[in-house]
């Protein structure tokens, strides 16, 4: 149940038409994409996103960037058509999260684009708001990897690019880089708290794996 604030002040965001039109053409850009493995629709991740991004105090156009971060990387969508509908800033922080459009994207070039985009993220330069945005985004992603391991176990990475122990090293390195550069922020601690789940039971996989193994 909400209430208005006891001082009379408003929230962070007002959510607008403008945060409804990124809705509306987000769902219609992401209709045919799942979830990966899952027939769960993609626009679930997207207002996952958005949603954390205003519980860590986002604005309005954060919100509307966190709608519309995957339509450059996984849409194809070019980034003068987000600055014609919804402005320079927020077509300048889905590019900036926006990661390895220009390569290959599967297992061959994994580790390169990750440790780019990992070098990306320490650039001082980066629009406001593409760090909450992108801590938002890895928050929901490592919460669903971290479920599905435990659901089906180490099978599952047969749906990424990457094995366990890389998607381990790549997580640790977002929780190092995200702590100093958006460092006081609900979605930093509580990334750095499922990462060290993630990786304690990526360990514990391998770890079973191993037992099998010498016991076969």
């Amino acid at each position: 149940m909400s209430s208005p604030s006891s001082n009379g002040e408003l929230p962070t965001a007002v959510l607008g038409a403008r945060f409804s039109e990124a809705v509306r053409w987000a769902s219609m850009l992401h209709a045919d994409q799942c979830r990966k493995g899952t027939q769960i629709a993609y626009a679930s991740h997207l207002l996952g996103v958005a949603s954390l991004v205003l519980e860590d105090g986002g604005s309005e156009e954060d919100a509307i960037a966190a709608v519309l971060h995957d339509a450059v990387e996984d849409r194809g969508v070019a980034e003068a058509e987000i600055r014609a509908r919804f402005g320079e800033h927020i077509a300048a922080v889905v590019r900036a999260c926006s990661d390895g459009v220009d390569g290959p994207r599967d297992s061959t070039d994994w580790k390169e684009r990750k440790a780019r985009y990992l070098e990306h993220l320490e650039n001082d330069d980066l629009p406001d708001g593409t760090l909450r945005v992108a801590a938002a985004d890895k928050l929901h992603n490592a919460r669903s990897i971290l479920a599905d391991l435990r659901d089906h176990g180490p099978d599952m990475w047969s749906r990424f690019n990457a094995a366990g122990d890389e998607q381990a090293w790549y997580y640790r390195e977002l929780v190092r880089v995200l702590d100093t550069r958006h460092r006081d922020s609900v979605v930093t601690r509580e990334l750095g708290r499922v990462v060290a789940e993630l990786t304690a039971e990526i360990a514990d996989a391998e770890r079973r794996g191993r037992s099998a193994s010498d016991e076969a």
